[in-house]
């Protein structure tokens, strides 16, 4: 099948739908199946506002339908609610083509956080945005059930997955730290809710290893904590083995992948008990959410390596590709069919 994947976020991005995508479009190919991914380098952009680091594309419309016309897709995904995804999800209605979306960040979380405008505002934009969708995939069983309580009538159940060759278990001792070493890995930005980490009383070392327009602050306010950058999956997965215990101090992640990474090395989680947190680990022994989550991280080091590293293996790439696959809505022979350049004009 020939997919049309439209996203907003991309390599060299460093972040969890970045990670999601990736590992997805490289499962889909080994599958056989043909990826055209249509991001923001491919178009003049300029960087998103508080977050230089993310390009955003400039009026893409045209240029989008002249790509998305010369690749003929087959099925189109619709990964993000930016100016690509508009474009997208414009290109498919004018044409009466079915697509598919995904719910990969709270948009309008961070959006309130950041502006103090109405939660519900946000929301509604969202629905508008996912509304005429054949399906929006949801990246966790929680994150379906907040969808579907705000009236997302498309939303569907989906998963993420790691790479457990990837990560695995590297000993420890790269960064040569006091222990035990309370890790995070991710994002530097306001809406990880890092002082929440930052300000807990703990033993040993507290280490951040990640980049973010917070990083320098944090630095600045913290100057007992640890903050590194890593490249490649191999200094990642070093740098995860390296923790004693992962802390997780978001509230408003929709899934959270580097949890499933940390417990791919061995490492435990704490976390707050809240979406992401409750999919990823639940009831397992591999991890301790609590609203106290300085207790959560300190009974966190009783747990056992060994089952954090089974509990992650029964996260499949291959199975979320699966379930991305029987998501998708192909077009039809006939109702559904691409006009080329020329019958569109």
């Amino acid at each position: 099948m020939r997919i049309a994947m439209v996203t907003d976020a991309w390599t060299p991005q460093r972040n969890g739908v970045v990670r999601v995508l990736t590992a997805l479009t490289a499962t889909l190919e080994a599958m056989g199946h043909e990826i055209a991914v249509f991001e923001p380098g491919a178009f003049p952009n300029i960087p998103c506002p508080s977050y230089p680091e993310i390009p955003l594309a400039l009026f893409p419309a045209a240029r989008l339908a002249a790509m998305l016309e010369s690749f003929a897709p087959d099925a189109v995904h619709l990964a993000t609610e930016g100016p690509l995804g508009w474009a997208g999800r414009s290109w498919c209605l004018e044409r009466s083509l079915p697509f598919t979306t995904a719910y990969h960040t709270k948009f309008p979380d961070y959006v309130t956080a950041r502006t103090g405008l109405p939660l519900e505002w946000s929301y509604a934009l969202m629905r508008y945005f996912h509304q005429p969708a054949a399906a929006t995939l949801c990246p966790s069983p929680s994150v379906y059930r907040e969808l579907r309580e705000r009236d997302f009538t498309g939303a569907v159940e989906w998963s993420h997955g790691v790479d457990t060759d990837a990560f695995r278990p590297r000993g420890k001792g790269l960064f040569d730290l006091p222990r035990p070493v309370f890790l995070y890995v991710g994002r530097v930005a306001v809406e990880k809710n890092l002082p929440a980490f930052l300000d807990l009383d703990l033993p040993g070392s507290k280490l951040v290893v990640g980049d973010g327009p917070a990083r320098a602050g944090l630095i600045k306010r913290y100057p007992e904590a640890h903050f590194r950058i890593v490249n490649g999956d191999d200094e990642l997965s070093r740098a995860y083995s390296d923790g004693d215990v992962f802390v997780f101090p978001s509230r408003t992640d929709t899934f959270g992948l580097v949890m499933l990474e940390a417990l791919a090395c061995g490492v435990p989680v704490a976390a707050f008990p809240v979406t992401g947190p409750r999919d990823v680990v639940g009831d397992a022994p591999v991890g301790v959410l609590s609203e106290d989550l300085g207790q959560a991280a300190r009974a966190a080091l009783a747990l056992s390596p060994q089952l954090c590293r089974e509990h992650a293996a029964r996260f499949s790439w291959a199975t979320v590709a699966r379930d991305f696959l029987g998501h998708l809505r192909p077009f039809g022979d006939s109702t559904d069919k691409i006009p080329s350049t020329a019958e569109a004009s």
